[in-house]
């Protein structure tokens, strides 16, 4: 099977089975989604949907977040992991919104990446998310899971694995794709003991092929 077609047969599988993906984060704007993906890092998504709406009731917009002390945004997300370095981020990212880009999220990776707090993945989901941009966020779900069904090979980046991803995936699906590969990874394919047989993509994975031998 050549890579084309493994890309093929696994979009064409979730095209079919679960046409619709998307974020798992609760947020009603893009300066909620933001705030929810800087807080999502090395935490669950569960965690976060727990922490954001007291955060959101005390700061509604980023300008209400701009002046803020840290001690008081620790104080609501002190139950995630990193709190002291994500409040102060946090703050970074609300006054650079609101000095520089007057309280809009930018729709642009690299001027969402001046952000504080705000890496490559961060921005390219608020781009993709929130802009349909054809953009594609590499977590630690779609890193390993693209790796382990062979759609990327010697990937020691996530930028690494970002470039082979978009060399096979149809811009068109390139957004669902991201979310597909990341609920894949959080569910059925998971880190310690990948759950191989409720895995439709046994019979073209290269993990799987490895672990029959």
């Amino acid at each position: 099977m050549t890579k084309a077609q493994r890309f093929k047969y696994i979009l064409d599988y979730f095209s079919k089975n679960q046409p619709v993906a998307e974020t798992e984060l609760r947020y009603k704007d893009p300066y909620q989604l933001i705030v929810a993906v800087i807080l999502s890092a090395q935490c669950t998504d569960k965690r976060v949907n727990i922490i954001t709406p007291p955060f959101f009731e005390r700061f509604p917009i980023a300008e209400a977040l701009a002046v803020a002390s840290q001690d008081e945004v620790f104080e609501y997300i002190k139950t995630c992991s990193y709190p002291n370095s994500k409040a102060k981020n946090l703050l970074g990212m609300a006054k650079k919104l609101t000095e520089e880009f007057k309280g809009i999220v930018p729709d642009d990776v690299s001027e969402l990446m001046k952000l504080p707090g705000v890496g490559r993945k961060t921005a390219n989901v608020i781009a993709s998310v929130v802009y349909n941009k054809p953009t594609l966020a590499v977590d630690t779900h779609v890193f390993r899971v693209s790796a382990r069904l062979g759609l990327t090979a010697n990937a020691k980046t996530p930028f690494e694995t970002e470039k082979q991803l978009l060399k096979y995936i149809p811009e068109n699906q390139v957004s669902i794709a991201h979310h597909l590969l990341i609920l894949h990874g959080r569910y059925i394919c998971v880190a310690r003991k990948p759950k191989c047989g409720e895995c439709p993509f046994v019979e073209v994975c290269r993990y799987y092929e490895g672990i029959r031998v």
